[in-house]
């Protein structure tokens, strides 16, 4: 807070100099009242100084805004040390890329989870073709099965509200610095937003929800051996069938949480998500939400870049107005680092708090 206001007094005090130097040359020269114009013009030149300087306070406020949040575990009614050993169980299954035995691991897991809580669980299977850019005698004349993972509370109830997130793992760490073909657990990118929604599951089969909830995990969100690879086939297959069979039901609004959960956690809003006009509202409740709850690390404005993601899909295609939560500046993004030690117990309790007290509003 103390950098955020000093970045801005900078900026203050930048326009006084200038203000004071441009008047005090006009009172040296003697300058009459037909010359204010050139005052004006003197006036003018520090506004791009000042632009500048207000830019880095708002560029970086933000993040110095997140950092100065207070609030602690025992502050928080949703239970981020239980998500945190959730992500520890996880990661100890190993990778869970698509169609591997990690994968499948992690689906029982889930499933016997969600079941005990009186959720009702469903697959929606597909296959896709091995990725032509993966390994050559692992791609040859194979589909790979996937199956993307649907959690159902009151599932009765035709206005229902989606939370969303990819549970495969990068097969690679496609961006490490040492080893690209090492091995990648995927505790933030995308362990992190399953076991905040394990957890919101556990809330919500104590005090059910007056809307219908689903969690979606979508498989294969990243199942590429190159960074130029094809994203987001769970998401689009979902989309193309919401479309194409369209449920009794229809979803008021759809979530997404990708890497929520890192220690330095970082939120601004998604341009998409922000900029697309039935989306806004959603995205104001949220961040008002957390601005209430003074979770300081939601930053009420939109990133300078679109992110794409799996709530594309969603919406361009299945016509669900949606949101992504997510932290672009984690430094472990696809790297051998995204590991449980990278990730904050805190981090997850914001977030899921956060999501908790919107839905109660709901």
């Amino acid at each position: 807070m103390v950098a955020l206001v000093f970045c801005i007094f900078s900026a203050g005090l930048i326009a006084w100099a200038w203000h004071g130097r441009a008047k005090k040359r006009l009172q040296h020269e003697e300058i009459g009242p037909p010359m204010q114009g050139v005052f004006c013009q003197q006036y003018r030149r520090c506004i791009p100084t000042m632009l500048s300087v207000l830019f880095v306070a708002i560029l970086f406020g933000g993040r110095l805004l997140a950092s100065d949040s207070q609030l602690q575990l025992k502050n928080i009614p949703f239970n981020g040390t239980r998500a945190y050993g959730y992500l520890k169980q996880l990661c100890d299954l190993g990778p869970r890329r698509s169609g591997s035995e990690g994968m499948a691991a992690q689906q029982k897991f889930l499933a016997e989870h969600f079941e005990k809580l009186g959720a009702k669980v469903e697959f929606q299977r597909f296959t896709a073709p091995y990725p032509l850019n993966g390994p050559e005698e692992q791609r040859i004349g194979r589909d790979v099965p996937m199956a993307n993972m649907i959690v159902r509370f009151n599932p009765e109830n035709r206005e229902r509200i989606m939370f969303c997130s990819h549970y495969d793992t990068l097969p690679f760490p496609l961006r490490d610095p040492t080893n690209r073909r090492g091995r990648f657990v995927g505790a933030n990118d995308s362990g992190s937003g399953v076991v905040i929604l394990m957890e919101l599951g556990n809330e919500l089969a104590r005090h059910p929800p007056k809307v219908g909830v689903d969690f979606v995990f979508f498989d294969s969100e990243e199942f590429i051996f190159a960074e130029d690879g094809k994203y987001f086939l769970g998401s689009e297959h979902f989309a193309s069938e919401y479309v194409k069979h369209p449920p009794a039901f229809r979803y008021r609004y759809a979530v997404l949480l990708d890497m929520v959960g890192g220690i330095e956690l970082h939120l601004p809003q998604e341009l998409n998500s922000a900029t697309w006009v039935d989306s806004r509202p959603l995205v104001n409740e949220i961040w008002a939400t957390a601005a209430r709850l003074g979770v300081h690390e939601f930053v009420a404005r939109p990133r300078l870049d679109a992110i794409r993601d799996d709530h594309l899909a969603l919406h361009d295609v299945a016509k669900i107005p949606a949101c992504d939560l997510i932290d672009f500046d984690y430094k472990y993004w696809h790297t051998q680092g995204d590991t449980p030690e990278h990730c904050s117990a805190l981090s997850l309790a914001k977030v899921g708090w956060v999501l908790q007290e919107w839905l109660r509003g709901q």
